[in-house]
């Protein structure tokens, strides 16, 4: 089974315009994710896929890189670049394509690996990763997706809202090392031929609802395996987080 890593990349975010080019530490963040995903030995190769010229050129230095349509989701952004990388099918509807998030430029090699083997199993066509929440705050984030899965690890629901509810609990900083919440990673891999079947789906009530497109494949019927992992993925959504990052950087580094 081969395995080729996409980061999509887009320039217009609502939040952070520009965010794949923001620089940290000297180097751009799109680099730094790349260069992470490179480091993965599963890997057959890493791609960039943005619609932006400006991306385009500055990965072009360094790596590989193309140019697709304007798409909705990173999910469709992958589809299109793997047609793309692949217009001499040297990878077929049973390899794994792995949706590596363009905004976690320290994203763990080894979390990638691990979505890797994961996808080889019989029966697992979704993957995805989850780490346990070790700060209360962000139980009640709603920019931190929240995932409950089964004792097999096929996931049961994605949700922005505190899942499960401690009715009649609540969390202290003290007590977050033995709770029930897990935080949703946004690393995915798929094997390519569901890539193009979800691809081609429509949103359903849920992912409306929740903006989580990962509940429209759950509720086609798809299964989400989730993997946990223990290890924290810092991911930049906002200006504030560079700053927190380089403060991280400097006591952690």
């Amino acid at each position: 089974m081969q395995f080729i890593g996409i980061i999509p990349a887009r320039y217009g975010s609502v939040r952070f315009p520009g965010k794949p080019l923001v620089m940290i530490q000297g180097e751009s963040m799109i680099q730094r994710v790349y260069e992470q995903a490179l480091t993965c030995k599963l890997l057959n190769e890493v791609v960039v896929a943005t619609d932006d010229r400006r991306i385009f050129e500055h990965v072009s230095a360094f790596g590989k890189v193309v140019m697709t349509g304007e798409h909705a989701s990173g999910t469709d952004r992958c589809l299109e670049a793997f047609e793309i990388i692949n217009e001499n099918n040297e990878y077929n509807d049973s390899d794994g394509i792995i949706n590596i998030q363009g905004d976690e430029p320290f994203i763990d090699p080894e979390q990638i690996e691990q979505v890797c083997r994961k996808l080889r199993q019989p029966g697992k066509n979704i993957v995805t990763l989850a780490k346990q929440i070790s700060q209360s705050h962000e139980i009640d984030n709603p920019n931190v997706v929240k995932v409950v899965f089964s004792l097999s690890g096929k996931a049961l629901y994605f949700s922005r809202l505190p899942i499960p509810y401690r009715r009649g609990e609540s969390l202290t900083k003290d007590d977050v090392t033995n709770n029930s919440h897990f935080k949703h990673l946004g690393l995915y891999a798929y094997r390519a031929e569901t890539l193009k079947q979800i691809a081609n789906m429509q949103p359903g009530p849920l992912e409306v609802a929740e903006k989580l497109e990962q509940l429209r494949w759950m509720q086609q019927d798809l299964d989400i395996f989730v993997e946990i992992t223990d290890r924290e993925s810092f991911a930049i959504d906002t200006p504030e987080d560079v700053e927190r990052l380089e403060e991280w950087l400097l006591n952690n580094l």
